[in-house]
């Protein structure tokens, strides 16, 4: 679906985009069967409490550890389903119901694109959000902080498509409003699968503030009216492609210059080289045009997007754990607990931090403590998401 254009080009980008013949299917049926989720649930702070070890440090999974304004802790439930349990800061939230109505609203959305939110907490001043595990950290991880591989093109065409389908299936339950849409808000499950954290579709805090990330990725009007709007998503996805485009976060305001300067050396990740034709590099340029556009109502909705990002896909019959180069099934890390993870990167300091906090010293007791951390081979690792955001 690329402008035909004999080089990467800007011939098109100020266009309309226009949906394809091709007919898209909807998401929102997908792998119904496949999502073994309850209900929503409310818990107590105790089983909270108890399934992430008394809130330990080693546990947290934000993005900023306990400096974030809301802290994520990954946990385990009494039926050893993994979780992970936002928790809001003691001055958020404090009209109880309406945090209670928010939360089983959200909780009832259930889909395959998203981390599902499968409970909540509100007991005494304590707000908590509990959603399911995601073990493959975020997207801002790979691609801005990637260890072993950049994220090859096909993948990155495949995080926008989903979480495109994502927006389409949220927009079509009523919940269009998304908070602070950014790449440490999409996480990846055990099969390599990128996921649209459900965190996001509530706000963080009374004052209703929807983006807490640098002024210059903020759509144009929510600076102008405080106020997010289901075009305001749009912006932040289009900030999202340049993104997966550049594999660096680029202000949308520099990357517009650089389009019009037909500067897109700066704009393209080397890694991609050879990786992607001139059509299809200028077609998803032109989205993210499109999605930055000044007047809101100049942007395009999820579902256009879903239709043009479809005829994009490459290596559709590749599975996503092993474009991203991610050990799956019997090859992943079994279930392992914090001090078997740190021993497993290697990790110095979260040893000595570990040890230090349950009061090991010398070899006393060593038996008994690392046995406790000998993986269970009975059990395997069933489906824990590591979900890492901005608070």
């Amino acid at each position: 679906m690329g402008c035909g254009c004999s080089k990467l080009s800007v011939c098109c980008w100020g266009s309309e985009i226009t949906e394809p013949v091709l007919e898209t299917h909807s998401v929102e049926n997908e792998e119904k069967n496949e999502l073994d989720l309850p209900a929503f649930h409310e818990y107590t702070v105790e089983q909270l409490r108890t399934a992430t070890s008394g809130f330990a440090v080693e546990n947290i999974v934000s993005e900023h550890g306990e400096k974030a304004p809301n802290v994520v802790y990954k946990g385990k439930l009494e039926n050893q389903r993994r979780i992970a349990v936002k928790r809001f800061n003691r001055s958020a939230w404090p009209d109880a119901r309406q945090f209670l109505e928010e939360a089983r609203a959200v909780g009832q959305l259930r889909n395959i694109r998203l981390t599902n939110l499968l409970g909540c907490c509100c007991e005494g001043d304590e707000r908590l959000l509990v959603a399911e595990y995601m073990p493959n950290d975020t997207l801002a991880k790979h691609l801005f902080h990637w260890e072993t591989q950049p994220m090859k093109w096909a993948m990155r065409l495949r995080v926008a498509l989903y979480l495109a389908q994502a927006l389409e299936y949220c927009t079509s339950k009523g919940r269009a409003l998304y908070h602070d849409l950014n790449a440490y808000r999409i996480v990846f499950d055990d099969d390599g699968n990128p996921r649209l954290s459900c965190f996001g579709m509530m706000k963080n805090s009374r004052d209703g503030k929807s983006y807490s990330t640098n002024l210059a990725f903020t759509p144009p009007e929510y600076l102008r009216t405080g106020r997010v709007t289901a075009e305001s998503v749009m912006y932040s996805f289009g900030t999202l492609l340049l993104d997966l485009l550049s594999g660096k976060h680029i202000p949308p305001s520099h990357a517009l210059d650089l389009i019009r300067d037909r500067n897109l050396q700066m704009l393209t990740d080397s890694c991609l080289e050879g990786q992607f034709s001139n059509d299809e590099g200028t077609e998803l340029v032109r989205l993210a045009s499109r999605c930055l556009q000044y007047e809101p109502r100049e942007r395009p909705n999820p579902k256009s997007l879903v239709a043009a990002l479809v005829p994009l896909q490459k290596d559709t019959e590749v599975a996503s754990h092993v474009l991203m180069g991610i050990p799956h099934g019997e090859a992943a890390l079994p279930n392992l607990s914090p001090l078997g993870e740190a021993c497993v990167r290697k990790d110095l300091t979260a040893i000595h931090e570990i040890l230090e906090s349950i009061g090991y010293k010398d070899d006393e007791g060593a038996a008994t403590e690392l046995s406790a951390f000998i993986p269970n081979v009975d059990q395997p690792d069933a489906g824990d998401i590591k979900l890492k955001e901005k608070g």
